[in-house]
């Protein structure tokens, strides 16, 4: 497996394959051509289809330095779900250069053409019972597993994806108003956080201040700030809200907070390595499936629990995501995919608690919950795989329609 820095990145939202990836690949064929006087980006598959809820023309625009034009091929079948091919051309209008990109997940990209930088194998183990079997060997666990093999200097690294999720979190809370793209979606984070309600019952504080922290990171990325990829932009607001209510709650030190990242990270990476994060490939299930099981990685890793029950709030959390589609609404990283974080960063919880009175029971690995996941994403419509086109996506596009056929036109 590759280091946790490819997992757990800083950029800009609202979609670490949409934005960052774009954005990426962007400044890589400009500095390949020099000379060019203009370009032209042609989208395709998911790229194509919900790159304007995405915003990814506005990355590609923003980050040439020369005009582009931004083409959406939504038409064009092609192998990979998010693919755009890149042009250059002189004063003269003359093709200078090509280029096929992939976008490949969590902001990574593959140039045709171009050799692939390839990160460095890390870690000499690919699943789960792999780790688990030479962790009880080593009598280490988790976090200890991934200084071993990333170095002391990956706790800063850390401490720095800390900083910056908290960053977001923060910000969030303080805004409010409407978030662009024209669902007229509102903030609701603030309203959540500030809302006090007298003999407020323990459980519904806990629900509150979860849902307010994943609101705040979520609407902070669908406003294209800047986040956290854990795994992906689209789900980068589960694993901070409940590390950060864990935090406030139980006064966990930057140490441990620090130990709950590398566990949750080595929880992604597994998914990343031997199935997939991107819901263009695998749905929801892939993103808010694997933050969840991430966040009830790292909440369990607080608490202190076994590698066993760990696994069993990792495998909790996956295993009841399967199936979920990624159907946005207007493309944008908004509807349902907001309050999705929150649904998510909840069931992490529900899953830790679970774990805590259940794993020696369990009869399913974690490892065989992430190839179930893999499959499942398979078998999915390709309507149900961020496109736009099915799902939610589609009866809201078509109840909004109706609706504009019985309003009575005026003059």
């Amino acid at each position: 497996m590759k280091s946790l820095r490819e997992l757990y990145k800083i950029g800009r939202g609202p979609s670490s394959s949409h934005t960052i990836g774009p954005e990426r690949a962007c400044l890589k064929f400009e500095a390949m051509t020099p000379g060019a006087a203009r370009y032209k980006a042609v989208l395709f598959g998911s790229l194509a289809k919900t790159g304007k809820g995405h915003c990814t023309d506005k990355v590609i625009e923003k980050t040439f330095t020369k005009p582009v034009e931004v083409v959406f091929d939504c038409d064009t079948p092609v192998d990979h779900p998010n693919t755009m091919d890149l042009y250059a051309y002189d004063e003269e209008g003359r093709e200078i250069k090509t280029c096929r990109v992939l976008s490949i997940g969590g902001g990574a990209i593959a140039m045709e053409g171009v050799p692939f930088d390839k990160p460095a194998e890390v870690y000499p183990h690919n699943s789960f019972e792999e780790i688990k079997n030479y962790c009880d060997a080593e009598g280490i666990g988790l976090p200890a597993y991934v200084e071993r093999f990333e170095g002391k200097e990956i706790r800063e690294y850390l401490r720095e994806i800390w900083e910056a999720m908290q960053s977001s979190a923060y910000e969030g809370l303080r805004k409010e108003g409407i978030l662009p793209g024209g669902l007229m979606t509102q903030r609701r984070a603030k309203l959540l956080f500030d809302q006090t309600i007298e003999n407020e019952e323990p459980e519904d504080r806990e629900n509150r201040l979860v849902c307010a922290y994943a609101y705040a990171v979520s609407e902070q990325n669908s406003d294209g700030g800047r986040v956290v990829t854990a795994p992906t932009c689209g789900s980068c607001g589960i694993v901070p809200a409940v590390l950060m209510y864990e935090q406030v709650k139980y006064e966990y030190t930057l140490d441990e907070i620090i130990d709950a990242l590398a566990t949750g990270g080595i929880i992604g990476n597994i998914v990343k390595t031997n199935a997939s994060i991107s819901g263009a490939e695998c749905g929801c299930q892939a993103e808010c499936g694997t933050a969840c099981s991430m966040a009830a990685a790292a909440a369990a890793q607080l608490k202190k629990m076994s590698l066993d029950e760990i696994e069993y709030a990792a495998e909790v959390a996956m295993e009841h995501h399967l199936g979920l589609t990624c159907d946005p609404v207007d493309g944008l990283v908004q509807i349902p995919c907001i309050e999705r974080n929150a649904v998510a960063a909840m069931r992490a919880i529900n899953s830790v608690s679970l774990a805590t009175f259940l794993s020696g029971s369990r009869q399913i690995s974690f490892d065989a919950v992430v190839y179930t996941m893999k499959e499942t994403g398979r078998d999915m419509n390709s309507n149900y795989r961020e496109t736009a086109a099915g799902g939610l996506a589609s009866v809201y596009s078509l109840s909004r329609l109706s609706k504009k056929q019985k309003t009575p036109k005026t003059e």
